[in-house]
């Protein structure tokens, strides 16, 4: 029986968390006939008008809608549905007759103000989360995830990790084989876990515009060589101390977290690719063993490597 999705927008909504999933559940239908049915929604109905200009058909929704799940996008006009009585009520009421109910970007903070989030995990759009905080303080937030699950609630960052969401969606209703299936049909990664990071940690760091960016990169393409704090101050001429106190300053970690996390994000991306052995992975990121990688992915992701090996199909 195919499973109803109705995907919410409303004015100045970003266009990407719309179209990017909705590209993932059209695809699934390609792959598994008859999956998904797909509606676009909307307070007032007919066309709404993304932040880009383009605006897409939608139908005014209505206070017996039964979809299997409701998606709801984020985008610029986000606090102004959310301060939309009707919208907010309307969120709130479908989501006690929905089996999932999901957002995209700042999508998250149309569910906390329809009271839907409070004491559950989540996550939104990392440019939102001071003033997401400071406004939902019950809300357990995860700001450095890619998407969360917390029960029937799905929450995803954005923009592009809305596509992450739906193959996450599409695994759990019809298997892995489909959301991979779908995965390689829209040339896109399968599947950044929820637990990894929104964006690079290369990145991250190097974005500042720190002096340390050659360093940097120095790391990344050294991961299996001796990068302790003193074989990094050497490298780029300074004390151990000095290197140590300057290099948290501009980038916000400390050099051994630095080498970690960027030892981690390399090895989830080759164990997704299933193409080396986990010893080899290990030894080639620097960890050594497989134990030591155990331990720094349960630090920086908060799951094995197991959980993220990809199994060829």
């Amino acid at each position: 029986m195919p499973r109803t999705l109705a995907l919410l927008v409303y004015p100045q909504f970003q266009i990407l968390d719309a179209a990017g999933p909705l590209s993932a559940f059209e695809t699934a239908n390609g792959f598994a006939s008859g999956s998904y049915v797909l509606e676009l929604i909307s307070r007032d109905g007919g066309p709404v008008t993304s932040s880009c200009g383009a605006a897409l058909q939608t139908r005014a929704f209505q206070d017996n809608e039964t979809p299997d799940t409701l998606m709801v996008v984020g985008g610029d006009g986000v606090d102004a549905a959310s301060a939309c009585p009707a919208t907010r009520d309307f969120v709130r009421q479908c989501s006690t007759r929905v089996r999932r109910t999901t957002s995209v970007c700042s999508g998250a903070w149309l569910l906390a103000s329809a009271g839907l989030l409070e004491g559950r995990q989540a996550t939104t759009h990392w440019s939102r989360t001071s003033r997401f905080r400071r406004a939902f303080p019950d809300v357990r937030l995860e700001a450095d995830r890619i998407y969360v699950q917390d029960g029937p609630i799905w929450t995803a960052a954005g923009i592009s990790a809305g596509i992450d969401l739906a193959l996450a969606l599409i695994a759990d209703d019809v298997g892995e084989t489909v959301a991979r299936q779908v995965a390689r049909q829209l040339v896109v990664y399968y599947r950044r876990p929820g637990g990894q990071s929104q964006f690079s940690e290369l990145a991250e760091m190097q974005a500042v515009g720190t002096r340390f960016t050659p360093l940097l990169d120095h790391i990344r393409q050294h991961l299996d060589e001796r990068l302790d704090v003193d074989a990094l101050a050497a490298r780029v001429c300074m004390s151990p101390r000095h290197f140590s106190r300057r290099f948290t300053e501009e980038t916000g970690l400390t050099p051994a977290r630095a080498v970690e996390k960027l030892r981690v994000e390399a090895a989830a991306a080759a164990l997704e690719s299933g193409r080396e052995a986990v010893q080899k992975v290990a030894r080639d990121c620097g960890f050594g063993d497989q134990e030591r990688m155990r331990r720094a992915f349960l630090r920086i992701l908060g799951r094995p490597p197991s959980a993220l090996r990809q199994k060829r199909a």
